[in-house]
């Protein structure tokens, strides 16, 4: 790959230092310091699990989830709007690990860089990749220079490229917020520089995180680097805290002064999966230290359990009347429950199944029955029983004989039954 025309000669090195120098510190688009944010009482904070807030955190909103059970473990002020700042980038991220998976885009389709995006790599007020004007750039390189780097221009050039301009791209952007359900953002730019009428909020952004790892696994590919090359000028990640812990891959950092300093992180350690969004703290170190505060705090506090149902409920019900004479059932989906830690304990399964058989039509995905979780008196989960395929009504000669066979076999439950109450009595019978 080409140098870019800025580092041509001695020259060029010097001006390229001097951006450096001058390049922000946390992926900030501008450097005045923030105000601090008001001290949250701990009774406006939210845990999960009948026990009191642990600590409040040095940020306007927070909010954090399990990913395997969605479990909200910590929350306030969630809902309040905020600008986004690079935190936008997130959105500009989706959308282009959406084209690769359809296939509009490759990670080695060359993206040839616009003046309007390398006219922000030159500018020291924001966080860049350091494109230049006419580079032909793999997309593979701007996903890190967008997630590593936080670069604006990394994020102009994948709009442009996408949707043919910035402004196009900003459109797009806002149909995959009404798509995803994000209520309560509202985006003006791809890489976030402040705009009027741009904000999201903290549980926005879990969300969007949360639908980020859910549908594209390999996302983390693009935000666990602690480092990034690109044209020898190697950035480190503007997320720290990846240098801190291990537990931690991700997500986005941001920064507009109005705003203060964000950070969205997910963190994984056995079977725990955390994400979560501190927005407005005062500075980027207080993003790394309050997020790690919280990390921690979660990994200590709760524990994941997975229900097994097998043997529960039989793995098959009888079908009359049908082209099958039986059909598979299984629980609709697998559930992780999140509790804090010691309450795992005592939890009782159960199955419950108002019916012995089925008569066709059956539909797939026909609920059929649950599994309950409880402890003590308090059901803490149903999960359904679904049917595993549809079985179509047999021709007229298989309903007859299904009718003939269903006769017989609801007389025999009642033959049973009589015999059970008639020496139920007696004192050696087991009750």
């Amino acid at each position: 790959m080409k140098c870019m025309s800025l580092r041509a000669g001695w020259i060029g090195t010097l001006l390229v230092a001097g951006v450096l120098v001058a390049a922000p510190v946390g992926a900030a688009h501008h450097r005045p310091k923030s105000a601090p944010p008001p001290a949250i009482p701990l009774d406006e904070i939210h845990v999960l699990g009948d026990r009191p807030a642990p600590f409040a955190l040095d940020a306007r909103s927070a909010m954090m989830i399990e990913a395997h059970s969605g479990e909200v473990l910590y929350a306030y002020h969630e809902h309040e709007r905020i600008q986004p700042a690079s935190l936008a980038k997130l959105m500009t991220f989706y959308i282009t690990l959406d084209a690769l998976r359809a296939g509009r885009l490759s990670l080695d389709t060359p993206v040839t860089i616009s003046e309007k995006a390398w006219r922000l790599s030159i500018d020291p007020t924001v966080s860049k990749m350091f494109l230049a004007v006419g580079q032909r750039v793999p997309v593979r390189e701007l996903l890190y220079g967008l997630m590593v780097s936080s670069g604006n221009d990394a994020a102009v050039a994948l709009a442009e490229y996408e949707a043919g301009s910035t402004d196009a791209f900003v459109g797009l952007m806002n149909q995959y917020v009404a798509k995803l359900g994000l209520s309560e953002t509202h985006f003006m730019s791809p890489d976030g520089l402040p705009e009027p009428d741009q904000y999201t909020t903290a549980a926005d952004m879990v969300k969007l995180a949360s639908l980020l790892l859910q549908r594209f696994p390999d996302a983390l590919t693009y935000t666990s680097p602690k480092e990034f090359t690109f044209d020898n000028i190697t950035q480190r990640n503007w997320n720290t805290l990846l240098l801190y812990d291990s537990r931690v891959d991700g997500l986005k950092t941001g920064h507009v002064s109005e705003a203060g300093f964000h950070l969205v992180a997910t963190a994984h350690q056995g079977d725990m999966r955390l994400i979560s969004a501190l927005l407005g703290t005062p500075n980027a170190e207080k993003r790394r230290t309050e997020t790690e505060k919280l990390i921690d705090w979660a990994f200590r506090t709760y524990v994941n359990y997975q229900p097994n149902p097998a043997g529960l409920a039989p793995s098959s019900l009888p079908v009359y009347e049908g082209r099958q004479p039986a059909v598979a059932i299984t629980p609709a989906h697998e559930v992780v429950i999140t509790l804090p830690r010691g309450e795992d304990r005592g939890l009782a399964l159960a199955a419950n199944l108002p019916a012995s058989y089925l008569i066709a039509p059956v539909a797939a995905a026909a609920t059929v029955g649950t599994i309950t979780v409880s402890k003590g008196s308090t059901t803490l989960l149903q999960i359904p029983l679904e049917t595993r395929a549809a079985v179509a009504r047999a021709g007229s000669f298989g309903v007859l004989w299904g009718k003939i066979a269903l006769f017989f076999h609801r007389l025999g439950h009642l033959i049973k039954a009589a015999l059970w109450a008639s020496v139920s009595w007696l004192p050696f019978v087991r009750k």
